[in-house]
């Protein structure tokens, strides 16, 4: 499957927003939103134009890509099955993103970022229900158990994973188990709404219904 293979922190930039895609590097100094809050490029200091309309509908639907890491076939994919929902579609559509197996990786503080995530899962790394699973946008149901495989726990690099991770929150829907911090269960369904992203779900299904 194709993905982004470009300089990530010019993506954040671009939207004006932190997108967490480098993991912990986003909550330091570090961060290229906090050391340069502009647009990308020789002139993204100076051009500063207001972006109303289609640009803002637009500018929603390229961050919920970046964020999650589908490219725009696989993203137009998800919106038409959300479509098909009894449900509202832009709600449905960010539960779909966030049920993604990678996701779930990263919402369990098994991986630091959704990046390295999904090449976790994809190296055979990451169990469902007690199976090896390598397919990143593997939609998650409720009652799924995740772990990681018995192998890669010994691993300094994953305890070193865990280590970094925490104090980082998880959400509701999914909950690490307190005497296995490698596994976890989906408890519920998410509702897609992140106060950190604040993505706003319905400007992406205005794009589309045009």
């Amino acid at each position: 499957m194709a993905r982004y293979r470009g300089p990530v922190c010019r993506l954040c930039r671009r939207e004006g927003a932190k997108l967490f895609l480098k993991g912990e590097r986003c909550l330091t100094p570090k961060c290229a939103i906090d050391k340069r809050n502009f647009a990308p490029g020789a002139h993204g200091k100076s051009r500063r134009s207001r972006v109303q309309g289609y640009g803002l509908q637009l500018r929603e639907k390229q961050k919920a890509k970046r964020v999650y890491g589908v490219l725009e076939r696989q993203f137009r994919l998800y919106f038409k099955q959300a479509e098909r929902q009894r449900a509202v579609t832009g709600a449905y559509l960010l539960q779909l993103l966030e049920r993604r197996l990678d996701n779930a990786v990263y919402r369990l503080r098994l991986a630091p970022s959704r990046a390295a995530a999904r090449l976790f899962v994809r190296h055979g790394h990451v169990q469902l229900n007690g199976k090896r699973v390598t397919i990143p946008s593997h939609i998650v149901q409720q009652g799924d158990v995740i772990s990681v495989a018995e192998r890669t726990r010994k691993k300094a690099f994953f305890q070193q994973i865990l280590e970094a991770a925490e104090g980082r929150a998880v959400p509701d829907w999914i909950q690490p188990d307190p005497e296995d911090l490698a596994t976890g269960k989906v408890t519920a369904l998410p509702t897609g709404d992140d106060p950190q992203l604040k993505i706003r779900e319905q400007l992406i299904v205005e794009l589309y219904s045009r």
